[in-house]
């Protein structure tokens, strides 16, 4: 990969500062146009998003038009600015007031996992405000570890990781992940993983995702066969009626220690909130990138 320069990190960093300062210090109903005023920019400057998030609906909704793909392409712009305003007011949250902006559902059967004593999974991807559910777990409950990847962006790297831990969580870098999972879930803590993501073909598995083959990480579901953890799929999903993010967790996930196997499940399950609520997932990630052997790429 060919070095960033670090004009280009400084001025990027320089950008991304006085984003997160404006939606933190202004108002909230001013931080919530800035926020979509942001996102739209973003959308004009990089059109293949909106490209990618077309051609991904149109594979996993065929059913759906050009309005309605471009109906729940809006969605996710908006939901992209609701979390950019939350990851802005990280440092304002505290458990006393962290109500206002988000409460959980299904927290018994975390507490039930965890009287077992051998850790949680958190099976979670890029829906809602991922970045907000692993802040209010930590809050809510304690603080766990998150795998994470850093950014190309060094300085902007720090100022996410800065803002992440303020709740107490601690980032675990993807690149060697397992032994620091492990060691969380043999003291009976909590680690989350995104399972969303496309995977090279060396490192996962292809499942079945919308009616197409995707490259899946059998990493979690190799950890929680190893270590007996529970796992359990967890999502913050906004609820327009309530204007605040419901935390949901949902049953554990069976795991039979076929890693192929349990991340079919896993995506199955996924797939399912997905389709429940399409306008809250980042369609814009180029999920069936890796295709397999003999078939030709989905993406120009």
């Amino acid at each position: 990969m060919r070095q960033r320069s670090a004009v280009r990190n400084v001025v990027e960093y320089a950008a991304a500062l006085c984003v997160v300062k404006s939606l933190e210090w202004t108002p909230l109903p001013v931080a919530n146009r800035l926020a979509r005023g942001y996102v739209r920019l973003l959308d004009l400057a990089l059109p293949r998003l909106r490209a990618v998030a077309d051609r991904n609906l149109s594979l996993a909704m065929p059913q759906l038009g050009a309005a309605g793909r471009r109906e729940i392409a809006d969605g996710v712009f908006r939901s992209i600015a609701r979390v950019m305003v939350a990851f802005a007011r990280f440092p304002s949250l505290r458990r006393n007031n962290l109500a206002r902006t988000i409460r959980c559902e299904g927290s018994e059967y975390v507490e039930e996992a965890f009287r077992s004593g051998r850790g949680v999974l958190f099976a979670t991807a890029h829906l809602g405000n991922w970045e907000l559910s692993a802040f209010a777990h930590a809050l809510f409950r304690a603080p766990m570890s998150v795998v994470v990847r850093p950014l190309d962006n060094p300085l902007i790297d720090r100022l996410v990781e800065r803002r992440r831990a303020l709740s107490g969580n601690r980032p675990i870098f993807k690149k060697d992940f397992a032994r620091a999972i492990l060691k969380a879930l043999a003291a009976n803590e909590a680690g989350g993983i995104l399972i969303d993501q496309n995977a090279s073909a060396d490192s996962g598995v292809f499942v079945d995702f919308f009616g197409f083959p995707a490259c899946a990480s059998t990493g979690l579901a190799k950890i929680a066969a190893h270590s007996g953890a529970a796992v359990i799929p967890g999502f913050a999903l906004w609820r327009e009626d309530e204007q605040r993010y419901v935390l949901r967790f949902y049953p554990p996930v069976a795991i039979s220690g076929d890693a192929a196997r349990d991340t079919q499940t896993l995506q199955t399950r996924l797939e399912e909130v997905i389709r429940a609520d399409p306008g809250q997932w980042l369609w814009h990630h180029r999920r069936w990138k890796t295709r397999p052997p003999g078939e030709p790429p989905l993406y120009g």
